[in-house]
């Protein structure tokens, strides 16, 4: 496998975008609706399938279509192509508030297994496939679904997630995680789910259980779920019906006041 090799200039701090420079001929792939801009030049297309293959068969790409709307995502792909003379940017953002992480997968073996929807763009040549949790435990209850995304490659990938991102190496280590907070891991870590007490999770907030990840390999980890992150904005957004009006009410927040709210 030889993914394009591209360069690349990660911009901004809690709300980051990735500047993608692309050479004559070179290509990027990226999830459908993640581009911001891009210099003339550059052509996009929609594709089913991520063009790892360059002669893959029509049931090929269905399968790889099929496989990705399991995990949720777009049936197809765009492929973004420098056709113009000279080195050309193309700009991808998250759609949430957090980090974009580099990857460059030469460097942890080709394959990284990754939570469904943390895939943001990579070099012409890496493979986005699936993969299924081993255990049934991990798949019911482990926030991330029975289906992971599995990136594979020799080139850059580039994953977004919610927060702060922090890479943790283990040593032949354990360690206990939110189930909502993994991003992505090596596929040598060993992912099980276990569950806490009754009293720490009705009392303590943390829920029934939590991910336990062994082994030695490489830990992605966020700080901020985008499920935390919208159970806090659905929580807090102003209540419909009835005769409250919101924050654009003249009383605003007197009136909730006064109304007992």
């Amino acid at each position: 496998m030889k993914c394009h090799e591209v360069d690349y200039t990660i911009i901004g701090d809690d709300l980051q975008t990735v500047e993608v420079e692309l050479d004559p001929a070179e290509t990027v792939i990226a999830e459908a609706g993640a581009m911001n801009w891009m210099d003339d030049g550059i052509s996009f297309e929609a594709k089913m399938g991520d063009g790892s293959q360059a002669n893959e068969s029509m049931f090929g790409k269905l399968l790889g279509a099929g496989k990705r709307a399991l995990t949720g995502e777009s049936l197809f792909m765009t492929h973004f192509t420098n056709v113009g003379q000279g080195k050309k940017c193309v700009t991808f953002g998250a759609p949430y508030p957090g980090k974009i992480v580099a990857l460059n997968m030469a460097d942890c073996g080709g394959d990284i297994l990754c939570q469904k929807d943390a895939f943001l763009c990579a070099a012409m040549g890496t493979k986005i496939d699936i993969a299924f949790t081993k255990k049934f435990g991990a798949g019911l209850f482990g926030g991330e679904g029975f289906i992971l995304q599995r990136l594979l490659g020799d080139g850059m990938a580039f994953m977004h997630a919610g927060g702060t991102v922090v890479k943790k190496e283990l040593n032949n280590e354990v360690i206990r995680v939110d189930t909502g907070c993994i991003v992505a891991f090596d596929p040598g870590i060993d992912y099980s789910i276990e569950r806490v007490g009754l009293k720490s999770a009705f009392f303590g907030g943390e829920g029934l259980f939590l991910a336990t990840l062994r082994g030695t390999g490489t830990v992605y980890l966020q700080s901020l779920p985008f499920s935390r992150l919208a159970d806090r904005i659905i929580e807090h957004a102003p209540k419909t019906g009835g005769d409250h009006q919101g924050e654009g009410s003249v009383l605003g927040g007197l009136g909730d006041l006064i109304g007992g709210r």
